[in-house]
């Protein structure tokens, strides 16, 4: 990350100028006010200037993008990077190319662990969490579908056999769509149980 020190005879200033070396717009700087700075008498005799340090943010989606390219490429794969959505707090990657098939892996683990991969490199200062979330030609839609699709047919199971049904462990995204797509229905409860990466979902008949 830049940073310079700034100083002229006000903070607003010192930020603009600040500003103009960097050749970036204020929304993309962290300002800290060092010194305040005092006219003085006559606005001259003990005058003091205003000091500030201005650094630019850190672009954490594009370097969750540069993070995730060098790995594609260390995996010597015909498969690149792009951006296809990046706000403050996330980004969202999308890998493509003629076979993805070992990127995604059995049921998107490989993909799973890319992801979490390049959000523990981009969030390992602790500063403010960024969301990483990471897709390979659409497979995420697809496999929400699929997952919906299951909840709806297993829920139907324990409503029919009045009991509850256990699903295979899944990560925390895909445990949360089972969640979500039964959390209408009146008839069953879902809920967690397990340690990580062991946690699954259950499906529990509870009546009318």
């Amino acid at each position: 990350m830049k940073t310079i020190e700034q100083e002229a005879k006000d903070v607003d200033t010192a930020v603009q100028l600040a500003l103009e070396k960097l050749e970036v717009q204020e929304d993309k700087v962290d300002v800290e006010v060092i010194e305040e700075g005092q006219k003085g008498l006559f606005g001259i005799l003990g005058s003091k200037n205003a000091k500030v340090k201005v650094t630019i943010k850190e672009d954490k989606g594009q370097k969750a993008f540069d993070f995730l390219s060098e790995i594609l490429s260390l995996m010597n794969l015909e498969a690149d990077a792009e951006v296809l959505e990046k706000e403050s707090d996330y980004v969202l990657l999308n890998i493509t190319g003629p076979n993805l098939g070992i990127v995604i892996g059995r049921r998107g683990k490989t993909l799973d662990a890319l992801q979490y991969l390049v959000s523990l490199a981009i969030n390992k200062n602790g500063n403010d969490y960024y969301r990483i979330l990471l897709d390979a030609e659409g497979y995420r839609k697809r496999r929400k579908d699929t997952l919906q699709n299951l909840a709806m047919r297993l829920a139907d199971k324990a409503k029919k056999k009045k009991t509850k049904v256990v699903l295979e462990p899944m990560p925390a995204h895909e445990r949360r769509i089972i969640h979500i797509s039964l959390k209408d229905d009146i008839q069953v409860e879902t809920y967690s149980e397990g340690e990580e990466p062991y946690r699954k979902v259950i499906i529990d008949y509870r009546g009318n």
